[in-house]
């Protein structure tokens, strides 16, 4: 079937689309500081924020503290994502230990693991690590119930129709559970990369003498907004490029899946 005008497999107009939604609120914005509608000492200007960038990538000074925010990230999406999903798919294949276990999960679920941000930084020091710790605990969750719910909702005939096959335990575990729980495990993935940006970033909030939170916070000090402006949009952009990556590896891995629409037959 052809894409019609509006149809979202028609990916030219889906990305004029977004870059005319993009430039459209960038000329709103400046159109309404330029016309002092809004303060540019509350709302900043984007030219301003442009200069901003501007410097920071032209002298290079934004390199280190970009480096060190992307490398907490990335190490504490990883760890949490391992974690998460070595975790959960083990209690879920564990009905014993997973009832044990359960009050337990869930009591320090429910902390706010933003508190944890001062003991780590005892714990760990003014490092990294101490918010790439900070970031697993984000991490962690998120991943776990998403892949523990996942493999428990394996729909018990399949289960039986399979082990009726002659399969035995890891061939279920490869071909049954993992495949299950993999759609469960992308759509945590991409909370999980935003997740893990606001641990490193409140880590440096709290502590450190470098990162783009380090950044902020020193804009913010001296009421520099432009800065701030500009330390939050290269967080986006880097959280936006990372989430582009997790799809790539959806779409790699879950081609199998049919798509919106479409039924298993209708692939065949």
């Amino acid at each position: 079937m052809r894409a019609t005008a509006l149809d979202p497999r028609n990916h030219a107009l889906v990305l004029a689309t977004r870059l005319a939604l993009l430039f459209g609120c960038l000329f709103l914005w400046w159109l309404c500081t330029a016309t002092g509608l809004l303060s540019t000492f509350f709302f900043g200007d984007p030219l301003g924020v442009a200069r901003r960038l501007w410097i920071w990538f032209s002298t290079g000074s934004i390199f280190l503290h970009l480096y060190t925010t992307l490398l907490e990230t990335l190490l504490a999406f990883a760890i949490g994502t391992i974690l998460g999903l070595g975790i959960g798919l083990w209690l879920a294949l564990n009905p014993f230990l997973a009832a044990v276990t359960d009050p337990f999960i869930k009591a320090f679920n429910s902390m706010p693991r933003l508190i944890f941000a001062p003991i780590f930084a005892l714990w760990f020091g003014l490092g990294i690590w101490s918010k790439v710790a900070l970031g697993v605990t984000l991490v962690f969750f998120v991943v776990f119930f998403n892949v523990y719910q996942g493999v428990r909702e394996v729909s018990p005939v399949v289960l039986s129709n399979t082990r009726m096959l002659g399969a035995n335990s890891r061939e279920l575990l490869r071909h049954v559970y993992v495949p299950s729980a993999m759609s469960w495990v992308f759509s945590s993935l991409h909370n999980a990369v935003g997740i893990a940006f606001v641990g490193s970033v409140v880590g440096e909030y709290l502590g450190s003498e470098k990162g783009i939170g380090y950044l902020i916070l020193l804009a913010e000090g001296v009421f520099d907004i432009n800065s701030v402006i500009a330390g939050i949009l290269l967080l986006t952009v880097f959280a936006l490029v990372l989430d582009t990556a997790v799809s790539v590896f959806e779409e790699r891995f879950m081609r199998w899946r049919p798509t919106a629409g479409q039924t298993v037959g209708a692939n065949a």
